[in-house]
């Protein structure tokens, strides 16, 4: 069910539980801003999950309130896991859903990476 942006930060959230090792995951990268790991659900042949370590809704809450250091840390780390998952060609897509018409789930900011596979059209 998508989630209202605007509502405040919950630290039940799925991913704050993965943040603090209360869930597991299928880790691919983590540095002192961002943790990557396998999508539960993959929509493609790789489909990975980025997330910030701070307590950020979306990306227009991530975008307006974080510092300048850990707005590049966590570019760097999609980045990178793009890099490392080998993406960078023949190409790959990252997706951030904001809020209910975006399709956003989990009220927590995440990327998806997406490639392994040619992914067509962005929006139908």
């Amino acid at each position: 069910m998508p989630i209202d942006p605007t509502l405040p930060y919950d630290d039940q959230n799925i991913f704050a539980k993965v943040l603090r090792g209360e869930l597991p995951s299928k880790k691919v990268y983590e540095d002192e801003w961002a943790l990557a790991f396998h999508d539960i659900a993959p929509q493609a042949p790789v489909h990975i999950l980025v997330i910030p370590k701070g307590s950020y809704v979306s990306w227009d809450d991530f975008s307006a309130d974080a510092s300048d250091a850990e707005i590049a840390g966590f570019a760097r780390a999609v980045g990178h896991v793009a890099r490392e998952a080998g993406l960078v060609e023949p190409g790959y897509r990252v997706l951030y859903n904001v809020g209910r018409n975006g399709g956003q789930e989990i009220a927590h900011l995440h990327a998806h990476i997406f490639g392994g596979r040619g992914l067509g059209r962005m929006v139908g």
